[in-house]
C-alpha cells in the first residue's frame, strides 16, 4: 500500500511539476548573435580582403540588409583590430563576442556562437593589404589596360550608375569584355579595379566550375550518387541524390525557407558539414527545382571529399590570374561556395571569359570538354518563371531580350556575370543593392550589345 500510495502521489504531482513556470529564452538572442556575426564578417572581409575603411563598409555592405537584422546591426559596437586582423562584436552579456578572423589566402572566418578563439582560427598577423596591379599583360595581369569605349558604349555604362535606367540598384563596378579584350570599365567612388566585394551567389557558379574539375580527375560524375557517408545508412533515401541533382537545385531536400537561407552558416559560425547534411527529403530527387544554398554546399562537400587536393585557389583562381579573389571557409575548413567569395569585377570578367572559351585558358584546357555546355543545359526541372537554370548557371535568351544561348552567374545585392556567346561578350556588373532595390542585367546587356554594333 505504501508503494501504491507513493506512486499515486508522484503521478498526482506530475501535472503540477509540468505546469511549473520555466524560464523562457530571449527570442532576440539568436537574431542578435546572427546580426553580430553579420557585422563581424562584413567588416572583417571588407577591411582585410578589400582594403575598404570601416565607414565605407558601414555605408554599403551593412546597409539594406535582411530586415530582421537591419535594425540590430547599427546598435552593435564592433572593434576592428588591424594588428591581429580580427573583428569582434559583443551581442549578449553572458556570451563571448562574435569574432571573425582574417588569415592569408583564406579571407575571414567566423567563430561559432559562444566560442572563444579556436586554435585553428588564430590570426596570421597583420595583413599586408590587398594586392595591386599585376604587371603581366591581360588577361593574366593588368598591364596595358586602357579601354577606349565608343561614345555609345560609354553612355550605356554610365546608365548603369544612374539609379533609374536599369532599376534603383547601387552599381559599384562594371567591366565589359569583347573578344576577350577589356573594352569598358567604370567604378563608383570607393571602389576600383582591385577592390573586391562579396560575390554572394555568383560563388555557386564557381562551385559548378570546380565540380567540373573534380569530374575531370575521374573522381566524380554528374550521375554519381551515394555522395556522402552521412547518407549511407541502409534505407536512407538521400543516397539516391546525384551530383547532377545538387548542381541543378533538384535534390528534393527540405529547407525551412524559400531560397534556403543559410544564416547559421554564413553568419552564425555553423559548419557546412554540420548544418547541411541532416535535412530530409520532401520530394523525389530530380523532380523539383527549388533554389537552395544547401544543394550547392553539399555538392562542394562531395567534390572536396572525392578530390581533397582540389582548392579554388590552386585549380581556378591562380591559373586564371584571379589574384584579387579569395574563397572563404567555415571554422572546420569547408568552403562556403554558395556565397562566401570576395572578388573584383576584373577577376569575374576573367571567369566569364573562361566559360566563353569552354574552359580553355591560355591554350590549356582546365575543364573537361563540354562541361560548360553541361552547365548551361536546361536539363531537369526548371524555375516556374524567369530565366531557366542549368547546372549553376542561369539561362537567358529571347524571352529576356537577349540572344539565344546567353547565360549568367547571379548573386544577391546585384552581382552579375553575363555571357553572350554569339556576341563574344562578357558583361560584369557589381552592386551593393540594398533592400528591395533591383538591377536589370538583361536590359543593360541588351543596351551594351546595341552600343557595340
Amino acid at each position: 500500500m505504501r508503494r501504491t500510495a507513493s506512486v499515486f502521489l508522484l503521478l498526482a504531482a506530475a501535472p503540477a511539476l509540468a505546469q511549473a513556470p520555466q524560464p523562457r529564452p530571449d527570442p532576440t538572442t539568436w537574431q542578435r548573435a546572427i546580426a553580430a556575426g553579420y557585422k563581424a564578417a562584413m567588416l572583417c572581409s571588407g577591411v582585410f580582403n578589400a582594403g575598404r575603411t570601416e565607414a565605407q563598409v558601414e555605408a554599403d555592405e551593412l546597409k539594406g540588409i535582411y530586415p530582421e537584422y537591419g535594425a540590430i546591426v547599427p546598435t552593435l559596437t564592433a572593434t576592428v583590430d588591424r594588428r591581429t586582423a580580427t573583428v569582434t562584436v559583443p551581442f549578449a552579456p553572458d556570451l563571448p563576442p562574435r569574432r571573425a578572423t582574417w588569415r592569408s589566402g583564406a579571407g575571414c572566418t567566423g567563430a561559432p556562437i559562444g566560442s572563444g578563439v579556436p586554435a585553428d582560427l588564430e590570426s596570421h598577423g597583420t595583413p599586408p593589404g590587398p594586392a595591386g596591379a599585376d604587371p603581366r599583360p591581360w588577361p593574366m595581369g593588368d598591364a596595358g589596360l586602357r579601354p577606349r569605349p565608343s561614345q555609345a558604349l560609354s553612355a550605356a555604362v554610365a546608365k548603369a550608375f544612374d539609379h533609374q535606367s536599369y532599376g534603383r540598384g547601387e552599381t559599384v563596378g562594371v567591366v565589359i569584355l569583347r573578344d576577350g579584350k577589356l573594352v569598358a570599365e567604370r567604378y563608383r567612388t570607393g571602389f576600383g579595379p582591385f577592390t573586391s566585394n562579396r560575390t554572394w551567389s555568383v560563388a555557386k557558379s564557381i562551385a559548378g566550375t570546380l565540380a567540373g574539375m573534380a569530374t575531370g580527375q575521374g573522381r566524380l560524375r554528374p550521375d554519381s550518387a551515394a555522395l556522402l557517408p552521412e547518407w549511407s545508412a541502409a534505407g536512407d533515401p538521400r543516397s539516391a541524390i546525384t551530383l547532377d541533382n545538387l548542381l541543378r537545385m533538384a535534390s528534393g531536400l527540405h529547407s525551412e525557407t524559400a531560397g534556403n537561407r543559410t544564416d547559421a552558416i554564413y553568419f552564425g559560425g555553423s559548419a557546412v558539414d554540420q548544418e547541411t547534411v541532416h535535412w530530409g527529403l520532401e520530394a523525389k530527387p530530380g523532380t523539383r527545382f527549388r533554389y537552395a544554398n544547401n544543394d550547392i554546399l553539399l555538392s562542394v562537400l562531395a567534390a572536396r571529399r572525392a578530390t581533397p587536393g582540389l582548392t579554388p585557389s590552386s585549380a581556378l583562381f591562380g591559373p586564371l590570374g584571379m589574384a584579387h579573389t579569395v574563397a572563404e571557409q567555415d571554422w572546420r575548413g569547408n568552403y562556403v561556395l554558395s556565397s562566401q567569395v570576395w572578388s573584383t569585377a576584373r577577376d569575374l570578367a576573367r571567369l566569364g571569359q573562361f566559360w566563353l572559351q569552354d574552359g580553355v585558358w591560355q591554350g590549356q584546357r582546365l575543364l573537361p570538354e563540354g562541361w560548360v555546355r553541361y552547365m548551361t543545359a536546361p536539363s531537369g526541372p526548371q524555375p516556374a518563371s524567369g530565366p531557366g537554370y542549368g547546372a549553376t548557371l542561369w539561362l537567358f535568351g529571347p524571352a529576356q531580350g537577349l540572344p539565344a544561348g546567353s547565360y549568367a552567374a547571379q548573386g544577391n545585392r546585384g552581382q552579375y556575370v553575363m555571357v553572350v556567346p554569339s556576341e563574344r561578350l562578357v558583361v560584369v556588373r557589381r552592386g551593393e543593392d540594398g533592400g528591395d532595390a533591383r538591377f536589370d542585367p538583361a536590359h543593360f546587356t541588351a543596351d551594351v550589345i546595341a552600343a557595340l554594333r
